[in-house]
Formats: C-alpha cells, sequence, structure tokens
C-alpha cells in the first residue's frame, strides 16, 4: 500500500514511534496482500528516550512517501525542529497522507496542516495545543480524528487505535483485525469521527456470567429484556445487575446495547445489507432506533460510517457490484 515514513527526530517518544513500526513494518503471516514499505525518516542517528536510532532516509526524501506518520515528542515547550516542521508541510503539499501520534500533532500544527481544522493530541496536552495554535479546533475527548488526509490521535494506547484505523481504510476490516490479533490489541474502538464505542469487557474468565455473555451475543437478533437475561443466569433482575455491574462495570442494558452497537458496525463494515436490515439482525427494531442509539454511540450516522469504511476496499476491487 505504498511507502510509510516515520518523521524522527531527537526526543522523539520512543512508544509511539514503535507502535507504528509495528503495525506497518511487517504484514502478519496471514495476510497474502502488498504491505507498506516503512522507513524512519530523520537526520542521521536520532535519540527516542534511552534508544539511538539509524534513520533509512534524510528528512528531505518526506515528501516522495505515500504516508508519513509523525510520532509524539517530549519537549513541547519549545518549538519542533524547523526542518521537520518544514519536511511535513513539503509532504503534505507533495499530496502524502499525514498522522500524528500524541504530542506529534503539535508539529503538523506548526506546519500550518491543522488551521482551521479539528485535532486531537494526548489528553494532558490539548490546553497547550488550543493555546499556542487558536486556529486548531483541539477536541479533547476523542481518541484520534480523521481529516481525510490529516490526521490526530491522542496519546499511548490512542496510537494503535489510529494506526490501526490507517490499516482498515487502506485493506479492509478484516485485515486490520488480524493485525490487531497478532498484535494482541482490541481490533477497533470505533468512530474515528466522533466518539468511540468502548465495550465492557470482563477482567477475567471465572466469573458469575461467563455462560451468560456468548449466549447474549449469539442472540442479538432477538428482543432480549433484562428480564430475559435473569431468567437465562437463574437470578433475579436484580442480582443480574449487582453482577453485571461487578463484571463489566456497568449495567445490562448499557452493555446489550454496546454489542447491538458493535455488530451493526461489522456489518456496516463487511456487508452491503440495508439499514433496515442490519436492525433486524441487531435486534435494534427498526432504522429508526438504530440510527438514533448508532448516532448517539458512535458519533455518525451508519450511512456515513458505511461509506467511511467501505470507500477504499471498494476503489480497489474491480468486480461490478463490489
Amino acid at each position: 500500500m505504498g511507502s510509510v515514513a516515520l518523521a524522527v527526530t531527537d526526543g522523539m517518544l520512543h512508544y509511539e514511534l514503535s507502535v507504528a513500526y509495528e503495525v506497518f513494518a511487517s504484514a502478519p503471516d496471514a495476510v497474502r496482500v502488498p504491505w507498506y514499505d516503512a522507513a524512519l525518516y530523520g537526520s542521521g542517528t536520532v535519540r527516542a528516550g534511552r534508544f539511538h536510532l539509524e534513520t533509512d532516509h534524510g528528512l528531505d526524501r518526506l515528501p516522495q512517501a505515500d504516508t508519513v506518520i509523525v510520532p509524539g515528542w517530549a519537549d513541547i515547550d519549545v518549538d519542533p525542529p524547523a526542518d521537520l516542521v518544514e519536511a511535513v508541510r513539503a509532504a503534505h503539499e507533495a499530496g502524502a497522507r499525514v498522522a500524528s501520534l500524541c504530542t506529534g500533532a503539535f508539529v503538523l500544527a506548526a506546519a500550518g496542516l491543522l488551521d482551521g481544522r479539528r485535532a486531537t493530541t494526548h489528553w494532558a496536552h490539548t490546553r497547550e495545543l488550543a493555546a499556542r495554535y487558536p486556529r486548531v479546533t483541539v477536541d479533547p475527548d476523542v481518541l484520534y480524528v480523521d481529516n481525510g488526509s490529516v490526521l490526530t490521535s491522542a496519546g499511548k494506547a490512542a496510537a494503535m487505535d489510529l494506526c490501526l484505523h490507517l490499516v482498515r481504510l487502506d485493506h479492509g476490516s478484516a485485515i486490520a483485525n488480524t493485525v490487531a490479533r497478532r498484535l494482541v490489541v482490541p481490533p477497533h474502538r470505533a468512530g474515528g469521527q466522533a466518539q468511540f464505542v468502548t465495550a465492557p469487557v470482563p477482567a477475567r474468565d471465572d466469573h458469575p456470567l461467563a455462560e451468560l455473555l456468548p449466549w447474549v451475543v449469539e442472540r442479538l437478533d432477538h428482543a432480549l429484556t433484562v428480564e430475559d437475561l435473569a431468567r437465562r443466569a437463574n437470578m433475579s433482575s436484580r442480582h443480574l445487575s449487582r453482577h453485571f455491574r461487578s463484571v463489566t462495570g456497568t449495567t445490562p442494558l448499557r452493555w446489550l446495547l454496546t454489542q447491538r452497537i458493535r455488530r451493526a458496525q461489522e456489518l456496516l463494515e463487511t456487508t452491503g445489507d440495508s439499514v433496515d436490515a442490519i436492525a433486524a439482525a441487531t435486534g435494534m427494531g427498526t432504522a429508526t432506533s438504530l440510527r438514533r442509539h448508532f448516532n448517539r454511540t458512535v458519533g455518525v450516522p451508519p450511512d456515513t460510517y458505511r461509506r467511511t469504511f467501505r470507500s477504499s476496499r471498494d476503489s480497489r476491487d474491480p468486480r461490478p457490484g463490489a
């Protein structure tokens, strides 16, 4: 899927850099599609935390890359290095897709790429980003923001979310999920544009709901109620609610709605089923109900969500009706 340039300089955060390199430098064994050509672009030897890294290319070659990733960097109290800022700006002007991880957003902002755009960074630095670059609309409440050719992520784990989001856009859901499984991380913390669905997951398997939860997930097309779940678990509704709060951190209805939304996301990403059919398959009843809950939870309507995750795959698939 073209070249991925990891734009690095002294003071880069090694975690975000290693996340991007792990995702883009090598494809999982199960993936049988052309993978990315990932390399480090910088000036000779650069320091990332306690590590010293030899770069593959100079920053002057950054405009030749298809995708540029700017990892976080530690010293946000000073302006980003001018040569890095200029190279990132030149790459974007040359048509590259540019993404920042964590405080890498300060580099994109200094390059003017975030002017008039919504962006995010590590929550601890969102106020500083907004104050220093007032033309940027800083959103502190999201994991990442996708503006098409310019993307930004929050810190640490959100860097992985954005990298997997890019893989999903380029290769589709199935391959992105394969990469996530290899890395033992959640395959998709959804949305990309607004709110993100966080699915409550039990911390261990030996809990009172161990048999109930898989049973429910297999029957999401049914109009299940709390009473149905309590009956299946041989508990009172009150007892069930207490166990749900202890095991998942949320209520039975909230957990059930989250599972329905996640199933709807999967169907929107991988099938051509109508919104009405997906509403029925997920137990949401009607398309109106699905749209209301989906928009409120994910932050975008189902049709918009589908276009986001199917357009790039469809453009690569020459088959009629694909």
